[in-house]
């Protein structure tokens, strides 16, 4: 399959303890919050306070509780805490606090989460992940009422029933298939900048392992039959957009099914490509690759046997 995939990925990175055991501790979570060394991540749609490091990388701009934006609407999250007892948090706003002091810019994890440190790219993560989720859960799934946040943001309450709801997180696999000449199955959507081929990915229906969900999916879309004895984990990344997990795997077609058949929904086009044809198309600007922050990418690599090629038109 090509050179052992390099880990972490992007957004598979934590600097920080997420401390659960604190989520339920009002008092603790009280003094921590006023605390001068706790910490505050402001995210609107998305997007927080980044800036540049001279290393040619990016850092989030954490503020002081004192500083943290309180006009309504915001919503509070512990985040968790590091090895020097610095705790942080994440609140939710309509927008971003007004302009600050420097170079500092709103930007999301699609443009930095590549850049950031294992701490920053753990909150930025963390944060999304759980703003997505409140920002769709606001009614209680039994009986229809109002939600309120809880344990500092790790749980919804509905006001009626008490009925406790907890983040979701949507299982979605994603794999590299090959066939018997090692060529790689990539796929591409109509939405997607022409030229752009990634490997193939869907959600995990109810009932179904794994290996069950690489298969389907790739016959669904590409015509291509796997052979389920050959489905091999990989690795695993969040991916809160809003809300997945994306699970990595290999496969290998069955000789008698590698002739594809795009089903013109999920996929516009489909290729087998060599290494030397995905390598001519990529330096030629013909063929884009996945986006660096996905493990689409790293999939690609493995495979490919090292970083792919870089062009200066991309």
């Amino acid at each position: 399959m090509g050179a052992p995939m390099e880990l972490p990925l992007a957004l598979a990175r934590a600097g920080v303890d997420r401390a659960a055991e604190h989520r339920f501790d009002e008092p603790w979570l009280a003094a921590a919050w006023s605390h001068p060394s706790s910490r505050v991540l402001a995210v609107a749609d998305g997007q927080a306070f980044v800036e540049d490091t001279p290393d040619g990388g990016s850092r989030l701009v954490l503020l002081s509780t004192f500083d943290a934006p309180e006009h309504a609407p915001v919503d509070r999250f512990f985040l968790g805490e590091d090895g020097a007892g610095t705790a942080y948090f994440a609140v939710s706003c309509e927008s971003l606090p007004g302009r600050l002091d420097g170079d500092a810019r709103p930007a999301g994890l699609r443009e930095v989460g590549a850049s950031l440190d294992d701490r920053d790219a753990g909150l930025l993560v963390h944060a999304v992940a759980l703003i997505n989720w409140h920002a769709s859960h606001g009614f209680c799934a039994k009986c229809g009422h109002r939600t309120t946040p809880a344990a500092a943001g790790h749980v919804r309450r509905c006001v009626s029933c008490a009925r406790e709801h907890y983040p979701r997180t949507d299982p979605a696999v994603i794999m590299l298939v090959t066939d018997d000449q090692d060529r790689a199955l990539l796929g591409r959507q109509s939405l997607w900048p022409e030229g752009r081929y990634s490997t193939l990915a869907g959600f995990v229906e109810p009932g179904e392992s794994l290996e069950q969900a690489v298969a389907r999916e790739v016959s669904e879309e590409s015509g291509v039959r796997v052979d389920p004895d050959s489905v091999e984990y990989v690795a695993s990344q969040p991916w809160p957009f809003p809300a997945s997990l994306m699970l990595g795997f290999t496969a290998r077609a069955l000789r008698s099914g590698s002739e594809i058949q795009v089903d013109g929904e999920e996929l516009d086009d489909a290729r087998w490509f060599s290494r030397e044809e995905l390598k001519a198309g990529m330096e030629a600007g013909t063929v884009l690759p996945p986006s660096g922050i996905s493990i689409a990418r790293r999939l690609v690599e493995l495979w490919y046997g090292g970083p792919l090629p870089e062009a200066a038109h991309w």
